[in-house]
């Protein structure tokens, strides 16, 4: 009976170890291209290892700040960016005082911070530079003595638009970071 299963296990492990070698030799494939502007220098490879890493973000339990009706709402309002940027300009520094702020009188809060860009530019760029927007935010709010345990990020690049027009209007209300609490 042996003699009959050792062609059959034979196969499987030969199957097994090319799947094996073609999936590692695709991952060495990455394009290690270099997305370039003013204020990011982002490779391929801090793409996949950097930025699109989500796994690990608790999503569950976060609700929206600014459909509050109390004065968290008023607080926890949009700060916004400029067109490729992730830099903080001095009246969202203002906003996040005023977060960071609240946050250290209410120990118990989290916030989920989603970095969002207009629809110019690559998914992947996009998504590169909407974390940039959201770790800028939060890396202030730290140094303002928030707990960075208490601050997540996430980037939604261009996938949740304010608005779907295509002027810069609408670019310059996309390009924002949005704040969830729990």
């Amino acid at each position: 009976m042996k003699r009959y299963l050792m062609p059959g296990v034979t196969i499987i492990f030969l199957s097994i170890l090319l799947l094996t070698v073609s999936c590692a030799s695709n991952k060495g494939a990455k394009q290690s291209e270099t997305i370039a502007t003013e204020d990011i220098q982002i490779t391929g490879d801090q793409l996949d290892e950097e930025v699109l890493v989500e796994s690990k973000i608790p999503t569950t339990g976060f609700i929206d700040a600014s459909a509050m009706e109390s004065e968290l709402a008023s607080i926890f309002t949009d700060i916004s960016f400029d067109y490729d940027s992730f830099a903080l300009k001095p009246e969202t520094k203002a906003i996040l005082d005023k977060i960071s702020e609240t946050l250290l009188n209410k120990t118990a809060l989290q916030i989920m911070v989603e970095g969002h860009c207009d629809d110019r530019g690559t998914n992947e760029y996009n998504l590169a530079l909407g974390q940039r927007r959201a770790e800028s935010a939060k890396r202030y709010l730290v140094q303002l003595g928030v707990s960075p345990e208490r601050i997540f990020t996430i980037s939604y690049g261009e996938e949740k638009p304010l608005s779907t027009d295509q002027n810069e209007e609408a670019w310059t209300e996309n390009r924002r970071d949005h704040f969830m609490i729990r």
